[in-house]
């Protein structure tokens, strides 16, 4: 078992073929071997949710834990954490982000709300207020990872000498990373209110 648990790529492909055994398992014992709509769309909020979990946790990361601690942190022992731990931590968060828009708008299609909630309810044949609760969720998502594809990693490959780029303009690069950073932050918690919120206060 050790074994197992050392090596992070194999308890993550067991972690996998365990997922994908409770969905087949489910199929098999009540659906009638059924792969139906219901089962695809429980397959598409899955990994919505575990690529949510990727983006938002790496988002908490950053600022609840490696950006409080940087003044803290020893200047000879910085270039690590520049070097090795941020742009692995980085690649994730950016991903992480892509897959959570993409499987977010797949759900929404096959829930049959896509046009509806980006619209705000304005597409809607009959107005609910469920599209405008979850579209605005869905704004604040997409804003969010606009702002992690468009303004925070350009920057941060600025601030961590990924690119070349003059001294001075690393410690702006930084900063602004950092406020849109702290702005997804600010937009998360009531993203996940629209998200959650979406499908238990409105039934």
């Amino acid at each position: 078992m050790a074994g197992i648990l050392s090596n992070l790529r194999t308890t993550v492909h067991i972690s996998l073929a365990l997922a994908i055994l409770f969905f087949v398992g489910y199929a098999f014992a009540y659906d009638s071997v059924s792969f139906d709509g219901a089962f695809w769309m429980a397959v598409a909020r899955w990994s919505h949710v575990v690529a949510g979990i990727m983006w938002i946790g790496l988002l908490w990361y950053f600022n609840f834990v490696q950006i409080p601690t940087m003044p803290e942190i020893p200047d000879e022992q910085k270039p690590a954490i520049g070097k090795h731990i941020a742009p692995k931590a980085l690649f994730w968060f950016r991903w992480g982000a892509a897959f959570t828009v993409l499987t977010g708008l797949i759900v929404a299609y096959l829930r049959g709300y896509l046009l509806e909630a980006l619209s705000l309810g304005a597409l809607a044949e009959t107005y609910s207020a469920q599209y405008s609760f979850i579209g605005l969720g869905m704004w604040m998502a997409l804003i969010m990872a606009f702002n992690v594809w468009f303004v925070i990693w350009p920057n941060q490959k600025i601030a961590l000498g990924l690119i070349e780029a003059d001294a001075d303009a690393k410690p702006k690069a930084a900063r602004t990373a950092m406020l849109f950073s702290r702005t997804n932050t600010l937009l998360s918690l009531p993203m996940l209110v629209a998200m959650a919120g979406s499908q238990t206060l409105f039934g």
